[in-house]
């Protein structure tokens, strides 16, 4: 008879005897009540970042230890600007291409306040405290200008649909394929007092270069990286002030004058001021005492603002010294360990965030344009484009010494683990300049 296994199978089946297994993190009770949870990237950043940005410039800009905080980051990141080294196989091209590039760093900013390196500066700031940074890329005749904009240009309440299949997201618009396309930008002036109203305007992506470290795959507008400390750093703040209000009252006042068989009366024999002096030896009247104020609080906190501060460092990502400045236990050995986790992140930022979100589609753009109006001789540019990349190096960390720092590099380049070309570059020159400059001295010493 057809399917006699059916009721086999409906039958019920027998409690499992296996052990119960699951994961405590997702447990309830006592331990995961009021745990917070954290959903879909987008809808999450969509919701808290633009109050996450506005507390985070009020902290980067009015709290000293988070000041201090992103301004390391910001050096250790670009330090006086990250420089390219071209890879081209011919001197003579990469000599060009080094020329153009520094006639196009001097003017590189639109507003006209800085220069290439200024600008990395403050991309990487914005990227710090706002969480990303757009820059728009303006084109002229012969070259292209960069300004910086400020984040909430990009229209943020801008999420919809789009007919065939494309759609836009807090501001930024994909294709059917989820290709970047556009920015959706306000129009804004520097001189404006007030927030005014017009409608966003359609920028090509290919104008608008977007700097972010995302946090999950799919996330499409960056998130301060100040968000984990927003909040500590409040309670830090308020805590810090009740302390110094406290010793500040506790310091008005040297001692209290109790009179244990007070009558009520309303006598005092003190009502004139008692004064201390040294050495002196004061009578008392019968029935008083003196308490002197002692405060404690500075001395048993000290410990637990150490604690809290960090708390911060790591919040943020930096070694201790590099938000507290407090260098009174460490040493070289400490100091070295210390670093190299955080010189390891540094280069993940640069070489993960930098280089292909900022330098290279700006070294691209400056090539081709220069190609382009013939200002660079560039004769197998068309057939060798991969040719005229650049490496990228930032400058060298700074070393407490530098003997020991000169000697490794020795060693690198006698054992062939590195090139002059780096080791130059990395401290901010260009190989073909320095050679220059050496041989000039070697034909005239005396104008050295």
């Amino acid at each position: 008879m057809p399917f006699q296994f059916l009721p086999a199978l409906l039958r019920p089946s027998k409690p499992a005897t296996a052990r119960e297994r699951r994961f405590d993190a997702a447990a309830g009770g006592r331990r995961g009540t009021g745990m917070g949870t954290f959903q879909r990237i987008n809808p999450e950043v969509g919701a808290a970042a633009v109050q996450v940005r506005s507390r985070a410039r009020y902290l980067a800009n009015n709290n000293p230890w988070v000041n201090q905080g992103v301004a390391n980051w910001v050096g250790s990141l670009v330090g006086t600007g990250i420089v390219p080294a071209p890879r081209h196989a011919d001197a003579k091209t990469r000599s060009e291409l080094t020329e153009h590039w520094r006639a196009f760093t001097d003017e590189a900013d639109a507003d006209q306040r800085t220069d290439f390196e200024g600008l990395q500066a403050d991309v990487t700031r914005s990227l710090v405290v706002d969480g990303e940074a757009f820059i728009q890329v303006v084109a002229t005749d012969r070259s292209v200008r960069l300004r910086l904009l400020p984040c909430e240009l990009v229209d943020e309440s801008l999420t919809r649909e789009l007919r065939g299949g494309g759609y836009i997201v807090q501001g930024v618009e994909f294709d059917a394929e989820g290709t970047r396309v556009a920015y959706h930008v306000l129009s804004a002036r520097p001189t404006s007092l007030f927030d005014g109203y017009a409608p966003a305007v359609r920028v090509p992506a290919d104008q608008i270069l977007h700097v972010m470290k995302p946090l999950a795959a799919g996330q499409v507008r960056g998130v301060s990286w100040l968000a984990p400390i927003i909040l500590p750093v409040s309670e830090f703040d308020q805590l810090c002030d009740a302390l110094l209000v406290g010793c500040k009252v506790a310091a008005m006042s040297a001692g209290f004058i109790v009179n244990q068989n007070d009558l009520g009366d309303g006598s005092d024999p003190f009502e004139d001021g008692a004064s201390l002096e040294p050495g002196a030896l004061i009578r008392l009247p019968g029935g008083y005492d003196v308490r002197f104020n002692s405060p404690t609080q500075a001395s048993e906190t000290a410990s637990f603002i150490a604690l809290n501060l960090r708390q911060l460092a790591a919040g943020l990502g930096l070694p201790d010294h590099m938000v507290s400045g407090d260098l009174s236990n460490a040493n070289y050995s400490s100091l070295r360990a210390g670093l190299l986790p955080f010189r390891q992140r540094v280069e993940q930022i640069q070489y993960g965030t930098l280089v292909p979100q900022f330098l290279n589609p700006v070294w691209q753009k400056v090539v081709t344009l220069g190609v382009h109006s013939g200002d660079l001789a560039a004769p197998d540019f068309e057939t060798n484009p991969r040719g005229y990349a650049t490496d990228w190096l930032p400058p060298r960390p700074m070393q407490v010494d530098p003997l020991k720092d000169t000697q490794a590099t020795i060693a690198e380049l006698e054992a062939g683990l590195t090139s002059r070309r780096k080791a130059v570059a990395e401290r901010g020159w260009s190989l073909e300049d320095l050679d220059a400059e050496l041989a000039l001295e070697k034909e005239k010493p005396g104008d050295a």
